[in-house]
């Protein structure tokens, strides 16, 4: 474990990549998470999209996390990151989802469904009691 403090959630760890958990664990966490509120985004009010808030900030920590396993001056994760089974599975499947690029895409997609979601549906808050 890390001496520092982590960060608060939603985020995983601070500036160095995961030595417990691989990218490929923390792609499928964002897929599955960010598969699942869309879902729920599309048969909902779009009053109600703020209960979704804290599912997609999770996915885009997720993806964050992923980009960190790519050196400097590289443009890929490699192979020799993925540690799991799991990881490793999700690797083999599609490693070009692994790039920089698409990575990069990837978040900013994730990070404007965050920002549509506080657009429209903004958290509704708590006003103390009336006199």
């Amino acid at each position: 474990m890390a001496d520092e403090i982590p960060p608060p959630p939603p985020a995983f760890g601070g500036p160095e990549p995961s030595e417990i958990i691989d990218p490929g664990e923390f792609a499928t966490v964002a897929s599955d998470v960010s598969a699942r509120a869309g879902l729920e985004l599309l048969n909902s009010p779009e009053s109600e999209h703020h209960k979704h808030r804290g599912a997609m900030a999770y996915a885009v920590a997720a993806i964050e996390e992923v980009q960190k396993f790519i050196p400097p001056g590289q443009d890929v994760v490699p192979a020799s990151a993925f540690t799991s089974e799991v990881g490793r599975a999700r690797y083999e499947k599609d490693p070009g989802k692994f790039r920089r690029d698409i990575l990069a895409i990837e978040l900013r997609l994730t990070r404007q469904i965050l920002a549509d979601i506080d657009t429209v549906s903004p958290p509704h808050r708590e006003t103390g009691p009336r006199a």
